[in-house]
């Protein structure tokens, strides 16, 4: 059966997800703010959990319709054959949000879209008792501008948790966002990468994955795995798919450093975990002390704000990190920051900026590119 998917995602994000959508064999693809759309049967479904980097999960769209009552958004709710989807003792809380709509008020949205639920189940499974203990399925609405969607999600945690991160530094970069910027920066299978603030070792962890073919979703599992209309066997396949196309003979290198001594033992362990150990290597060192090679691809998240708390301590290591590029050029850097004045900080102006979001956090990637390359 076919099904039009939603993979909603951080706002820079959309290209980096419609090319992983793309890659799994999805159709229509549809790409709009913050979300791409796709329609595909259950393996799509099942390799877009596993596969997509930039995307923070997959959601099944049941319905969309306008609705300014209570009574529209019920009965459109109502209208969806959920009993096709849910067994009669599946748990299935309810999460949404509403913006620029008449029907403002969350909590009794929420009210609302369980009651449908609960009167579809009840007469699709024709039982009067619904004791939610079985399965967990979790449902989620959007109301915008009077434009009501409900969706399935088929992820559970959001994507971002790979399942290698069980430690992190203080305000660490999203995985899904590492994975954007890895994207930008083209990336090949013997690349070396070289990141001075490494922090918990995300950034070259999501490339060594990514130059190695390795699925972000092969370590951790996924709500939809126990839904009654996804097959057991349609994610046996998948799995088996993805680790088949793992290359772990690439040349690929990461080289991290940060100069605190826990975050480097963190980095470290999150390596092991996520498979890449023998990939990339991470160290103590100051800034002060980066020398990159000169065929490194530098990407990088400097500390600032919760990570630091001292805007003029930032200013000083952005100055640090502009002066060491200068006496070590190198082929490409990428630097993303919540820190307006740091071009002023670094010493040269970006040859291209991308507006980015570390969460809801807003920021620029500053990107620089060697002259000679171009």
């Amino acid at each position: 059966m076919k099904y039009r998917m939603v993979a909603p995602c951080y706002f820079g994000c959309e290209a980096a997800t419609a090319f992983d959508v793309r890659s799994i064999g999805a159709e229509d693809v549809q790409v709009t703010d913050g979300r791409v759309a796709f329609t595909g049967d259950e393996a799509v479904l099942a390799r877009a959990n596993l596969r997509i980097r930039s995307a923070e999960r997959v959601l099944v769209l049941l319905k969309t319709w306008k609705a300014t009552t209570f009574d529209e958004l019920f009965d459109g709710v109502a209208s969806i054959a959920w009993e096709d989807l849910m067994p009669a003792d599946a748990e299935f809380p309810v999460k949404g949000s509403s913006l620029s709509s008449t029907l403002s008020s969350v909590p009794a949205c929420q009210s609302i879209v369980k009651k449908a639920v609960v009167e579809r189940l009840k007469k699709g499974h024709r039982t009067t008792v619904l004791p939610e203990d079985g399965d967990l399925y979790k449902i989620r609405f959007s109301i915008r501008k009077d434009i009501a969607e409900v969706f399935l999600d088929t992820s559970g945690e959001g994507l971002h948790k790979r399942g290698y991160r069980r430690n992190s530094t203080l305000a660490p970069i999203k995985e899904t966002l590492a994975a954007t910027i890895i994207d930008v920066a083209h990336l090949r299978f013997d690349s070396l990468v070289q990141d001075p603030f490494c922090g918990s070792g995300t950034i070259l962890i999501e490339a060594a994955m990514k130059a190695m073919h390795m699925a972000p979703g092969l370590r951790r599992t996924f709500i939809a795995e126990h839904y009654a209309f996804v097959p057991a066997q349609v994610w046996r396949e998948a799995r088996a798919q993805e680790l088949a196309q793992v290359r772990s003979d690439v040349g690929f290198r990461g080289v991290g450093f940060d100069i605190d001594p826990e975050a480097v033992a963190i980095a470290n362990r999150n390596a092991k975990l996520a498979g890449v150990a023998d990939k990339v290597q991470f160290f103590v060192a100051d800034v002060k002390d980066f020398a990159p090679a000169q065929n490194a691809i530098v990407i990088t998240n400097p500390p600032y704000g919760e990570r630091l708390g001292d805007a003029a301590e930032a200013a000083r290591l952005e100055n640090v990190l502009g002066q060491r590029l200068a006496a070590n050029p190198v082929q490409s850097t990428f630097v993303i920051t919540s820190d307006a004045d740091f071009e002023q900080n670094f010493g040269r102006r970006a040859d291209k900026r991308r507006k980015l979001y570390n969460g809801m956090l807003p920021c620029q990637l500053y990107m620089y590119f060697d002259k000679k390359s171009k």
